[in-house]
C-alpha cells in the first residue's frame, strides 16, 4: 500500500477512534473540562474562562499540557496552542517553571 493512502487510512481511523469514543481526556482534563475552556482557546474569538473551565484546569496536569504546546495535535482538536499555554495565567494559575 502507498504511504498516502497509509496516512489518510490512519487518519480516519484515529477519526473514528475519537469520534466512537466520545470520552477524551488530555492531562487530567476530562471531556467536560476540555469542553468548558475550548471557547478560551479557539480562534477566531476566544473568550474569557468561565469558572467551570478554570476548575477543570485545577486538576489538570499543567507540565503534561505544557508538553503539548507544539504538538499539532492541539489544533487538530481546533485548540490554539498559545492561547491554551495562557489559560493557566487567566484562570490565576501558575505554569510550571519549566514550560
Amino acid at each position: 500500500m502507498e504511504t498516502g493512502k497509509l496516512v489518510v487510512l490512519g487518519l480516519v481511523m484515529a477519526g473514528l477512534m475519537l469520534e466512537g469514543s466520545r470520552a477524551i481526556s488530555l492531562c487530567d482534563m476530562n471531556d467536560e473540562g476540555i469542553e468548558a475552556c475550548k471557547p478560551s482557546v479557539t480562534q477566531p474569538n476566544p473568550v474569557d474562562p468561565t469558572p467551570v473551565c478554570c476548575e477543570a484546569l485545577k486538576g489538570a496536569n499543567l507540565s503534561c499540557l505544557c508538553s503539548y504546546k507544539n504538538s499539532m495535535w492541539l489544533p487538530s482538536l481546533g485548540i490554539d496552542p498559545a492561547l491554551a499555554m495562557a489559560l493557566p495565567a487567566k484562570c490565576n494559575l501558575d505554569m510550571p517553571p519549566d514550560c
